[in-house]
């Protein structure tokens, strides 16, 4: 079984370390409720991860990128288009927010995007793209971009 529980310094290392696409299959970014899983790996193979697409089908600018670790740990979660989020501490952040993996805490924890790291939330390929820097997924053509982003 996956652990679940990791240290901060565990979870920073594996959000740090470079990933690539494991796989040769070509990925579709989602429509309209649409929802796409690309296996991702450590360069160096001793890591593996997700990186979760999930689309709304109503309202298609709600959408939630997503990369897991040991398969159910989430390390990063951006939420576009959702509604606000209540930290354990009882503030509430607007979408779009980041949530970002926390000891004790898992990914109940969200922040304000940075401007540095996400140039433009309301345009989601930039926004994937971005994301993709912010967990350091490399390499060519991870999801192929639909008609509809």
């Amino acid at each position: 079984m996956a652990e679940l529980n990791l240290t901060q310094a565990e979870a920073d290392a594996l959000i740090a370390l470079e990933k690539v696409k494991a796989d040769e299959v070509q990925y579709l970014y989602p429509g309209a409720g649409g929802y796409t899983v690309v296996p991702l790996v450590s360069v160096d193979r001793t890591e593996e991860f997700l990186l979760d697409v999930r689309r709304g089908r109503i309202d298609l600018s709600k959408v939630t990128y997503q990369n897991r670790a040991r398969q159910v740990v989430i390390l990063a979660r951006l939420d576009l288009g959702g509604p606000p989020h209540r930290n354990p501490d009882g503030a509430e952040l607007p979408c779009p927010h980041l949530h970002v993996y926390r000891e004790g805490y898992a990914d109940k924890w969200a922040f304000a995007l940075s401007p540095e790291k996400f140039s433009d939330p309301s345009d989601l390929w930039r926004t994937f793209e971005d994301f993709l820097r912010y967990c350091n997924v490399t390499g060519s053509e991870i999801i192929e971009r639909g008609l509809f982003v």
